[in-house]
């Protein structure tokens, strides 16, 4: 606006420049200059006309009303100013006309009034600042529009598409939640979207804090992820996932930073079905697997749909179920194993230190004080993907231990699932997962993804729901806390961008970390080949091969049976009555033991260490058993301790075998 009244110098030189600094404060002086000659010629028309008299007094007084009810929506102080102008002025004119301009005391008062009046103006222009602008003309009257009329912004800090202007509010009449329940009607008097305005309270005043506003979203253009952010960098760099509607980068942060009092954190990833959750997803972990010194222990009761390019590059891949059952087993024995290697290493909290070779004698774990040469820890990421499938298989809190307890030990645990509402997960669990990436939902499930005073900030992803894929608020350390109610989008994954996906999880399997001691061996120790055989898995046949051989009309199964061995004698419970709980053969305790133990190096072999009675099923029907032969057998394993508790009832651990199996 003030670049509008002092309008545009394309001129040079000295003559140029003072014209362009004058032009603001010639239109008064203009005025007066007017009112002059245009009371002398009405003196010539209305010299001796009473009812010029009576039309001039009454167009004064309408000018002056007519003014003052113009300005209603304007500063008191204008107001003022223009009606007391109006006044005078149309007052001299009036008077002019009848009387003459010469008559009298008139040209002195119009002489010494008339500098006056326009001087005054040049003066308000002068004293015009950013500050009074703010607190002027349409921004009072929108105050007044909704609500918040005896409400003050102070000076407007204008960047790219954004604008932040502090408000105080009147002392004692209103507070902050004035202002959050005005967002709305505040939104619709600028004809923006409702989540293009936010209000940011200051936390040392209920009645101060910053209205932001963000004319033009940004986010409505998709665009493409290009590649990581820093390839080769360190895990405690920034992720960047996606843009904010401002333009500005979107980031993240895993591991905590004691210099910038950052904590770790856990994340949870909250989106309905189509809102853009497979995105985000792709986007955190390309950034995540791009990192030199960090590994990925990834579970996905999809079998992998959506990450199939970067499968090479996980440390461990399950594919829910007992494999992911497993993992999790594995995660709650690594935690402590990794905090006290942190710990005997002088480590509070996992550090990009923790990776490297120990040589620094501050980070040994020997007594002597000298380096101890000890191998690196990297960090481990635990995704949970749909970990809606996994929670209804393992419980509701599956997590909760781990979510507790592993951010000291350099892990973070990602869990995605569309709808983190509490009869899928345990308060406890949410509770315990500090960041979130909130996408588009229904209006009813936004409490589940965001905090309180998110919302009341001015979030609202139930506006999205799933039309707009990839809006998102992100809430974590190391994010300003005005930028929570921000809008932002993630990058979109288009097939053509497969190929790069393909180069990165190569690049990872060969310059990527590997696994430390320290955890493998905890992994090891209570998934034996769940974990050491993890890799087997992911080793994919270019084609299938057929159930059976071309030509034969015998099942593989079949193949090594003799036709001319006769069939074993009747046993022990190959009579009873194949219904009921009951059935079966009922072997020896030697042979129970032994049948048992084979069972369970079967399972081993397999990979699969959490167990109970429905996975023998398919054993104990080929071995003519009963359910509850096998359950007293489950019982015996626990008391012997080759089994484990895994905290949920009838799921058991197996405790790996020290000795190989039999041939």
């Amino acid at each position: 606006m003030l670049d509008a009244q002092r309008g545009n110098s394309n001129g040079g030189g000295v003559g140029a420049y003072l014209l362009h600094r004058a032009k603001p404060h010639i239109p008064p002086w203009l005025t007066v200059g007017g009112i002059g000659l245009a009371g002398g010629g009405s003196h010539l028309l209305w010299a001796d006309s009473a009812a010029a008299g009576v039309g001039l007094t009454l167009s004064s007084i309408a000018l002056t009303a007519l003014t003052w009810w113009a300005g209603k929506s304007t500063s008191v102080q204008r107001r003022l100013h223009s009606a007391i102008t109006v006044a005078a002025g149309s007052s001299w004119f009036t008077t002019a006309a009848l009387a003459g301009p010469f008559t009298g005391p008139i040209p002195h008062l119009y002489l010494m009034g008339g500098t006056t009046f326009a001087l005054s103006w040049n003066v308000r222009v002068l004293l015009r600042t950013p500050d009074s602008v703010g607190e002027s003309g349409g921004d009072k009257g929108l105050l007044e529009k909704v609500g918040l009329a005896r409400a003050q912004l102070g000076a407007a800090k204008v960047e790219p598409n954004r604008v932040t202007v502090p408000v105080t509010l009147a002392a004692g009449e209103q507070t902050n939640d004035d202002v959050t329940k005005a967002l709305p009607n505040i939104a619709s008097a600028a004809d923006v979207s409702r989540t293009a305005v936010r209000y940011q309270p200051d936390p040392d005043s209920e009645r101060r804090g910053n209205l932001v506003i963000v004319p033009e979203d940004m986010l409505k253009h998709v665009v493409d992820w290009e590649g990581p952010s820093t390839p080769g960098g360190s895990i405690a760099d920034p992720l960047v996932i996606g843009r904010y509607d401002d333009g500005s980068p979107m980031y993240m942060w895993l591991p905590g930073d004691p210099k910038k009092k950052r904590n770790s954190t856990h994340i949870l990833i909250a989106g309905g079905t189509g809102s853009g959750k497979g995105d985000a997803a792709l986007d955190l972990q390309t950034e995540i697997l791009s990192r030199r010194d960090v590994i990925l222990w990834f579970s996905d009761p999809k079998m992998f749909q959506d990450f199939r390019p970067l499968l090479p590059a996980y440390d461990w891949a399950a594919e829910g179920g007992a494999s992911t059952e497993a993992m999790v087993e594995a995660l709650k024995a690594a935690v402590p194993a990794r905090t006290r290697w942190l710990g005997q290493h002088g480590y509070r909290q996992w550090l990009p230190e923790a990776f490297e070779v120990q040589n620094n004698p501050a980070h040994s774990c020997r007594n002597d004080g000298t380096a101890c040469g000890c191998p690196g820890m990297p960090f481990l990421v635990a995704w949970m993907e749909e970990a809606a499938n996994t929670l209804r298989y393992m419980g509701d809190d599956a997590f909760t231990g781990i979510a507790q307890e592993a951010r000291s030990a350099g892990i973070s645990l990602v869990i995605s699932l569309q709808r983190p509402s509490y009869d899928q997960m345990s308060t406890s669990t949410r509770a315990s997962l500090p960041s979130v990436i909130a996408l588009g939902c229904a209006p009813d499930d936004e409490g589940f993804s965001l905090p309180d005073e998110v919302l009341d900030a001015g979030a609202h992803p139930g506006v999205w729901r799933n039309r707009r894929p990839g809006y998102c608020y992100v809430v974590s350390p190391g994010i300003p806390e005005d930028r929570y109610a921000s809008p932002g989008r993630t990058w979109h994954f288009p097939e053509r961008v497969v190929p790069m996906m393909e180069v990165l999880a190569d690049w990872a399997v060969r310059n990527g970390a590997s696994p430390d001691p320290v955890t493998a061996k905890a992994a090891e120790s209570v998934v034996g080949k769940a974990y050491t055989d993890r890799k087997a898995d992911e080793q994919l046949p270019d084609e299938e091969d057929d159930d059976m051989s071309e030509g034969s009309l015998v099942d593989p199964e079949d193949v090594d049976i003799d036709e001319e061995v006769d069939l074993p004698d009747a046993q022990e419970g190959d009579d009873e009555p194949i219904f009921g709980e009951d059935t079966g053969r009922k072997p020896g305790p030697e042979e129970s033991r032994r049948l048992f133990e084979e069972a369970l190096q079967e399972f081993e072999r397999n990979g699969q260490m959490i167990v109970g009675p429905k996975d023998f099923r398919e054993w104990w029907e080929r071995n003519n058993l009963s359910r509850p032969w096998v359950s007293a057998r489950l019982v015996e394993a626990y008391r012997d301790g080759r089994l484990q508790e895994t905290g949920k009832t009838g799921r058991w651990r197996i405790v790996p075998s020290l000795t190989p199996a039999d041939a």
